[in-house]
């Protein structure tokens, strides 16, 4: 049987670039699109609204077109998921537990779901934060994460299901706009400096996090989900890891590509919320078990930010 591969929350940073990969490698009939609304542009490709809350919906969808992968990408992000907990919190577990329990029902041979840095908190370990430490995460954004990564491998010890899962740090990409998470203004600084403008930070100048360049992230995915399931020993979600930088460090490198571009900050609550995640990453698992590698520096990332095509519509990925 032919691999059919679903993507759900299509429409996001990390789920554009990632259908667009896997149209590449399985092909454009079998790879479906999916998110809430159909996207204003179109070229073509299938793509079906779906929402992941509505679990009849999504099993139907599966049986349909014989789905054998799943890769669960619909979620709340850390800001807006702290202006709106209760729905943050449904969307996050009662979206994941509907793709955990359609994928054992429909017998899908594989789930992706990201988690995120945003599952460790105050007692966790600021500085190379390893793969097993306490966690105690302060939004609800990051106690969906922990309690989500809980439920995966649960749902590997106990029902069978190959489900695999990354702790990604903050994601840069061009292709769709800030969705509500703390580290968007890394990605939101690039439309300042493409427009000539100068920014309005809402993280403290010197507020390092871990960072990963969309590339990174999509090819750590692909190579975690192409890995044999004897080299998988993580079945909650595994650390990962690029770079590390503050606000100010990025400023500096984006002015040497744009002279005189200025950085104003002004920290609001997502700065609170930064300072309870790690600052750097341990990702010696991934890179033991499965060979993981980034290939992207923060100059690299500066540079393909700045691309004259950078943060055009992408159409073509849905």
């Amino acid at each position: 049987m032919t691999d059919t591969v679903l993507v759900i929350g299509a429409c996001g940073q990390l789920g554009i670039e990632l259908t667009r990969k896997l149209r590449g490698r399985f092909g454009e009939d079998y790879v479906i699109a999916s998110d809430l609304a159909k996207p204003a542009m179109s070229s073509g490709h299938r793509y079906e609204v779906l929402d992941v809350l509505d679990r009849t919906a999504l099993g139907r969808m599966v049986q349909r077109h014989q789905v054998t992968h799943i890769y669960m990408l619909a979620a709340a992000l850390s800001a807006r998921g702290e202006q709106e907990p209760a729905w943050a919190w449904d969307l996050n577990m009662r979206g994941l537990l509907n793709v955990l329990e359609v994928a054992v029902e429909a017998g899908v041979s594989q789930v992706f779901w990201p988690s995120s840095i945003a599952a460790f908190g105050p007692s966790s370990a600021r500085a190379s934060t390893p793969q097993t430490t306490p966690m105690d995460p302060t939004t609800v954004y990051g106690i969906s994460k922990l309690a989500g990564e809980r439920w995966c491998a649960w749902y590997h010890r106990a029902r069978g299901l190959d489900v695999r899962s990354l702790r990604f740090p903050g994601l840069l990409s061009s292709s769709a706009p800030p969705g509500g998470g703390t580290t968007d203004y890394a990605v939101d600084i690039f439309r300042a400096a493409r427009q000539g403008t100068d920014y309005e930070c809402f993280l403290s100048a010197n507020r390092r996090l871990p960072m990963m360049y969309i590339e990174d992230a999509v090819r750590a995915t692909i190579e975690l989900m192409d890995a044999s399931t004897g080299r998988i020993r993580e079945r909650s979600s595994y650390n990962l890891s690029a770079i590390s930088f503050t606000p100010a460090e990025l400023a500096v490198e984006i002015a040497q590509v744009v002279p005189g571009f200025a950085v104003r900050y002004q920290p609001d609550f997502r700065d609170a919320i930064a300072a309870s995640w790690p600052e750097s990453i341990d990702d010696s698992a991934a890179r033991h078990d499965w060979g993981w590698r980034p290939r992207y520096d923060v100059a690299a990332i500066v540079r393909e930010m700045l691309r004259s095509d950078a943060g055009q519509a992408t159409a073509d990925a849905y």
